[in-house]
């Protein structure tokens, strides 16, 4: 109930007139039935934003930190992910990775629709970075359409960093849902998996047209902090 007065009656209306986002290529997302929403993350802005132009309620897998921050801020952050149904996932090892692919299979397997950042985190940059394989997993699995999604001007208005966003207009993009069904029955095969994520991450390129990096984006992001020189002490 939460997530609905949310989006039609506060923070829904309130995006729509502040960033008055250009909506390309809606009719994209199926109506009904199961199916993945793969796009870039740019922003923290695009949890909000996309949510917001889509008819459909989706629920996103959204890292374990926003529920466990410290303080009030903290408890806030999680009470509201929490209310409009997001889905807390550890991000650190193997297993991790597993039970996230569980959790948005039982999403998939209520014939909802299912967002998905296969970056793993967002990008420090603005430019796009490769794909995790768990979309692959679970479009695979769950034998599920999968619809690329660009988020156009977030960065702009909301780097890494900046907690309040620009007033400015962005633009987002669905593209047409991607078949995977010939892939049945190979979603342990790494080759097939591979595959997938990159046909996907292709598809949120000619979408996005940012610049292309084949190297994950959190390994990419620890080398660049690794490289900074320590602060010196006041």
């Amino acid at each position: 109930m939460f997530y609905y007065i949310l989006k039609y009656a506060v923070l829904g209306p309130l995006l729509r007139l502040l960033f008055r986002p250009r909506i390309e290529g809606l009719e994209h997302i199926p109506e009904d039935g199961a199916a993945i929403v793969a796009g870039n993350h740019l922003s923290f802005s695009d949890h909000f934003l996309m949510p917001v132009v889509l008819s459909r309620r989706i629920t996103f897998l959204a890292k374990q930190e926003y529920f466990t921050g410290p303080g009030i801020k903290g408890r806030l952050t999680a009470a509201f992910f929490r209310s409009i149904g997001q889905i807390p996932v550890d991000r650190s090892g193997r297993e991790a990775g597993r039970a996230a692919v569980r959790e948005g299979l039982g999403v998939l397997g209520r014939g909802e629709l299912l967002g998905i950042y296969p970056e793993g985190t967002r990008s420090h940059d603005g430019r796009l970075y490769k794909g995790k394989v768990g979309v692959a997993v679970m479009a695979i699995q769950g034998r599920v359409p999968v619809v690329p999604c660009a988020m156009v001007g977030t960065f702009e208005i909301q780097p890494p960093g900046q907690r309040m966003p620009k007033i400015r207009r962005v633009t987002i993009r669905f593209g047409k849902p991607l078949d995977f069904s010939r892939y049945a029955g190979l979603e342990n095969e790494k080759v097939a998996l591979r595959a997938v994520t990159d046909e996907i991450m292709y598809a949120v390129l000619g979408l996005s047209g940012q610049e292309y990096v084949d190297a994950y984006a959190a390994d990419v992001k620890a080398a660049a902090q690794a490289k900074k020189p320590p602060r010196k002490p006041r």
